[in-house]
């Protein structure tokens, strides 16, 4: 049976697990990891670098890394985010052709979808190593408060990445998953995740049967670990500037050094109380002279600097409580998720608010995976999983519709658990009117035009008559997966008319296949490139272990005939491997093993008897 994997696509690591004879197990990457830098790089050659290698060349090759992609996700071009990272980033943004954001890496542009699938095909390898077979399928996390354009371009860097997104669900529920599984308790939980790009809190209600009910939910999908460097490093911009006069944001290189610096310098001041940031050569001035930028943080400037966006995120929590109708008392646990939980005045302003200690067994970078591998497990033909995990999920953000004076009417409110429906009934607004155009928009602000369209149809073929006369009955309707169709009928005649709302991640159906297309091939190209290494270096260690015993072999046999021809061939083997590692050819380089292999027994042999 085929392994349902679960994700945490996360803005700053992403990290992946799996269920095993009921138990979610983290996978390791290569490098022994159980997480991965959400980071992706072109080299010069045209190759691409993802996780580990992308961030140790982050500094010499700023332009050509994407870091935080995850914060452009989903959005519009002409959206403030979109701006905001654009000002700080390393990397080029565009504008796509479908109002989208793409990222130009060296002569070509990237859509956001397609930078993260590469991160999710990174993931999808990983476990594919660790299990022996392929991968098709996944539970991917996203943050709580994604809209639906943003949970449909993560389902396409799912598709881009060859994997069948079977389920998008919340970080916080994902957590709250782990948490509670196999536990068989009865509890509120408060689900506090502060990570690299994003904020969520939600409250949920953990049944003994292992029923795990979503109450309200809420965050900032622009508030987390980047904001608290982008502090640090406004911090050190303007210390060097009123030093030297120089603003450090003019040079790419020196701002990817900054951002290196600062994050380094906030992870360390979650366990002392101040760092020395040290950058030697950072820029050079008018008369070509290297300046360095040296500078102490102290925990309490750090804390200062930051207050602010602690603060916000106590806000969210607050409100998010006054949403659910409970007070912080009725909370019986909070876990706490994400990195930027380890800073110690979150924990303690946490701790603050509800007014107990945050419970401490959860891994915050590992949990959100863990809780999506379970989930996965249950949603596939694992029937005891299955029977163990119900999940009651709530929509996020408020559905609803334009009406008369641009005002937008709700119709399923935020944190309605879905599956849902909801039916109001409406009139015309004009004389005669003959259509009325329905306009699907997703948000909290009165005025719909401050909201996000997700779709739009016309009901025709209404009567003539005064406005107000004729009625018409929409029903919006939410399924398991999310998946919102909205339905207007005339009450008098009965003409109806429907939409699937289909949220887009700014790509085309057509882009979506040739992107697949491309993902394929260079997958298929990554496993050629990487048998050619693997064996390229079992080849070179075969040749550096004959070449050491050749002046040995030589004063045992080189006297006679058959030691002689025996070393001729010896050379003729390694030069002909050589010559198939130069070219690149892996069948060539796998039949040459074979005979540097005979040609090491036999060396060894030929010492051993001397």
């Amino acid at each position: 049976m085929e392994k349902v994997i679960g994700i945490d696509l996360g803005t700053t690591n992403s990290c992946v697990a799996v269920v095993e004879n009921g138990t979610a197990v983290v996978i390791p990457n290569r490098g022994g990891y159980k997480t991965t830098p959400s980071m992706v790089a072109m080299t010069e050659a045209g190759k691409r670098l993802v996780g580990h290698l992308a961030k140790r060349q982050a500094i010499t090759n700023a332009e050509n890394t994407v870091y935080s992609a995850k914060r452009l996700i989903g959005r519009k071009w002409n959206s403030p985010q979109v701006k905001q990272v654009a000002s700080s980033a390393s990397y080029t943004i565009v504008e796509g052709p479908h109002n989208d954001v793409r990222i130009q890496l060296r002569e070509k542009t990237y859509s956001i979808p397609e930078v993260s699938a590469m991160v999710l095909a990174e993931m999808k390898l990983i476990a594919e190593e660790y299990l022996g077979h392929d991968v098709t399928k996944a539970v991917v996390t996203v943050p709580a408060y994604f809209n639906d354009n943003q949970r449909q371009a993560t389902k396409d860097a799912g598709a881009i990445a060859g994997l069948d997104v079977i389920r998008i669900i919340n970080e916080p529920t994902a957590a709250a998953l782990a948490y509670g599984f196999g536990r068989n308790i009865d509890r509120t939980v408060a689900v506090y995740d502060l990570g690299g790009g994003t904020f969520d809190i939600s409250i949920l209600e953990i049944g003994a049967e292992g029923v795990f009910r979503v109450v309200s939910t809420n965050g900032d999908t622009f508030l987390g670990g980047e904001d608290f460097d982008a502090r640090v490093i406004d911090w050190l911009v303007e210390a060097f500037k009123s030093e030297h006069g120089i603003d450090l944001r003019k040079d790419r290189m020196a701002l990817q050094r900054l951002k290196d610096a600062a994050e380094k310098a906030k992870i360390e001041l979650s366990s002392v109380r101040e760092v020395e940031i040290n950058l030697p050569f950072i820029i050079s001035s008018g008369r070509n002279e290297a300046l360095h930028l040296q500078r102490v943080l102290t925990r309490a400037e750090f804390e200062r600097l930051t207050g602010d966006l602690v603060d916000r995120t106590v806000e969210i929590v607050r409100q998010t409580l006054e949403d659910a109708g409970l007070s912080r008392d009725e909370v019986e646990d909070v876990v706490l998720v994400g990195g930027m939980t380890r800073m110690p005045k979150v924990e303690r302003a946490v701790a603050e608010f509800f007014g107990k200690e945050p419970s401490k067994g959860v891994h915050p970078d590992e949990v959100v995976a863990v809780g999506a591998a379970i989930q996965a497990s249950a949603l596939s033909d694992e029937a005891e999983m299955a029977q163990k995990v119900v999940l009651l999920d709530v929509t996020p953000q408020t559905l609803g519709m334009m009406v008369a004076g641009g005002l937008f009417e709700p119709l399923i409110p935020k944190d309605t658990t879905v599956p849902t429906m909801r039916t109001k009934s409406f009139t015309t607004s004009r004389d005669n009117q003959t259509a009325v155009k329905i306009l699907v928009m997703q948000g909290e602000n009165e005025q719909a035009d401050k909201n996000e369209l997700l779709g739009e149809f016309i009901l025709t073929g209404l009567r003539r008559a005064p406005a107000g006369a004729v009625e018409i009955e929409v029903t919006f309707e939410i399924n398991a997966d999310g998946i919102v169709s909205v339905h207007a009928k005339d009450l008098e005649t009965g003409k109806e008319q429907s939409i699937t709302v289909t949220a887009t991640s700014g790509l085309t159906q057509d882009e979506i296949s040739q992107m697949i297309d491309a993902g394929k091939q260079y997958a298929v190209e990554r496993k050629r490139d990487e048998e050619y290494e693997g064996r390229k270096q079992e080849a070179e260690g075969l040749i550096h272990d004959i070449e050491k015993l050749f002046d040995k072999v030589t004063k045992v046999v080189g006297g006679s005939d058959y030691g002689r021809d025996a070393l001729e061939k010896a050379h003729n083997v390694i030069e002909k491997t050589r010559v198939a590692i130069d070219r690149h050819d892996t069948a060539a380089i796998k039949e040459q093993i074979e005979a540097l292999s005979r040609t090491l027994r036999m060396f060894r042999g030929v010492v051993q008897k001397g």
